[in-house]
């Protein structure tokens, strides 16, 4: 007898993908510049750790703000103590105040409008509760993030049908893939509640043009369907075209005066742009107060310390510091961008055009022995367990097609980075070497048939002539 839950034992948490899969290996064996430079570089993990160092000298600078006191005096008491799941207001009003700051102030935002939630993982999943119930579906561009085959879809039984974007143009959101992802949700018998996007897109890189936001804008509007914007990249765009809010089109557009207006919803977090993922931060931003009031009563299950609140409350409220923290890492970024792509070109290796995030799109279509997702998954088993490099595959992001990988640059030191690059080297080296053998090998063995097929004829020539 079974005395777990059916949720408990189901598989759908997407614990199986190659996305999870190469982390585990790299958790067995990780890199270490000491300790153990031959373990794997982890090069899955969208983490920035460039800019620690202007929050380290802050917390230096700020001591009163990291040792709970204010004007002094310990409110260590205040802060261990109960509080409220709405949040402190200092902190939401700090916060919206930084996301306007991203967008280059050409937005503001309501705190009142603001609901909190332990990281955007969080955040999703609340909306997916809020918005949709068991069996209906969100569309979603490929590529997509991998993990949200299980924030969005585990526990809440939602479902997602996939909006098929190609390399042909640069993997951007058509009218027409829209439409036909719509209408392979009808033939599954699944009720579309709604589209989500990343923007800048996770795994791509690449910010929404302004026509791509609004012909999204169009399609829920037509569709009477809601739009999650996941906007938690937004203040790693390091080149033009600059980043632009699906709030600023709204407004743009003067949807404010429209039912679209309320069915627009934005995902945030500090995990990426101020590289504070274990603080848990994350935020909900709706026009919507009942997906305001419905998602703030769920976020009791996984709310953000108040000692987290108070001492970011302290840091995003110094302005200067943010203003000089934002265009310092943006430039760090766009540094670090600009050496993996340069030496992944180097080795014959390209990647797709991209302005923002922590990681880049590499294309090694031409390393495949055969144009399939089995031989995709052939040179990343090598490179995991053989060059000892956890680079995610584009089948686990959904991608359709095959040899398309995600790898992350934000995460190691440059020395690290370097020698993850010459290890690509070398395998590339091993590949084109190998393909030359077999092109050798087949071209030797066709001439050997050739001379057998003219010894064959020559001989029979001899026997007739007897």
């Amino acid at each position: 007898m079974n005395l777990l839950s059916k949720k408990a034992m189901c598989n759908s948490h997407g614990q199986d993908s190659s996305y999870f899969l190469g982390w585990e290996e790299y958790e067995k064996n990780p890199y270490d510049e000491i300790r153990n430079p031959k373990g794997i570089i982890q090069m899955g993990l969208a983490e920035n750790q460039l800019s620690f160092d202007l929050l380290e000298s802050w917390l230096t600078q700020n001591p009163d703000a990291a040792a709970f006191k204010r004007n002094g005096d310990s409110i260590f008491r205040e802060l261990a103590l109960f509080q409220d799941y709405h949040g402190l207001p200092a902190f939401k009003d700090a916060l919206v105040q930084f996301m306007s700051e991203i967008r280059l102030n050409k937005v503001s935002f309501d705190s009142n409008k603001l609901v909190l939630t332990a990281g955007a993982t969080s955040a999703n999943e609340t909306l997916m509760f809020c918005l949709a119930d068991p069996g209906h579906a969100f569309l979603l561009p490929t590529p997509y993030y991998p993990g949200f085959d299980r924030d969005l879809k585990w526990r809440t039984g939602a479902e997602i049908v996939p909006i098929q974007c190609t390399s042909s143009n640069g993997f951007r959101i058509t009218e027409s893939a829209l439409e036909e992802a719509y209408k392979e949700a009808e033939r599954r018998n699944l009720r579309v509640k709604g589209v989500l996007v990343t923007n800048p897109s996770n795994p791509l890189g690449t910010t929404l043009t302004k026509k791509e936001l609004q012909l999204l804008l169009t399609f829920v509007s037509t569709k009477q369907i809601h739009l999650i914007s996941d906007e938690i990249y937004s203040g790693t765009v390091f080149n033009s075209p600059k980043f632009v809010s699906v709030m600023e089109v709204l407004i743009e557009n003067n949807y404010m005066y429209t039912d679209v207006w309320d069915r627009v919803h934005i995902v945030y977090s500090l995990s990426k742009d101020l590289g504070l993922p274990g603080f848990r931060v994350g935020a909900i931003y709706s026009n919507d107060d009942r997906v305001v009031s419905a998602a703030t009563k769920m976020s009791s299950f996984g709310l953000i310390s108040s000692q987290t609140q108070y001492l970011l409350s302290a840091l995003l409220s110094d302005k200067k510091f943010t203003k000089n923290y934002v265009s310092e890492n943006q430039k760090r970024l766009k540094k670090r961008h600009e050496m993996l792509v340069g030496g992944l070109k180097q080795i014959g290796i390209r990647c797709l055009e991209s302005n923002a995030g922590l990681f880049c799109w590499v294309d090694i279509r031409h390393l495949l022995s055969s144009n399939t997702f089995d031989g995709e998954m052939e040179p990343w088993k090598k490179i995991v367990f053989e060059v000892g490099l956890n680079i995610s595959p584009g089948s686990s992001c959904h991608c359709t097609e095959p040899g398309w990988f995600r790898a992350c640059f934000a995460n190691m030191s440059e020395d690290t980075l370097n020698i993850a690059i010459q290890r690509l080297k070398a395998f590339v080296d091993s590949r084109v070497n190998n393909k030359d053998d077999i092109q050798n090998q087949q071209r030797s063995n066709k001439k050997k048939s050739f001379s057998k097929w003219v010894f064959r004829l020559s001989f029979n020539e001899r026997q007739r002539e007897r």
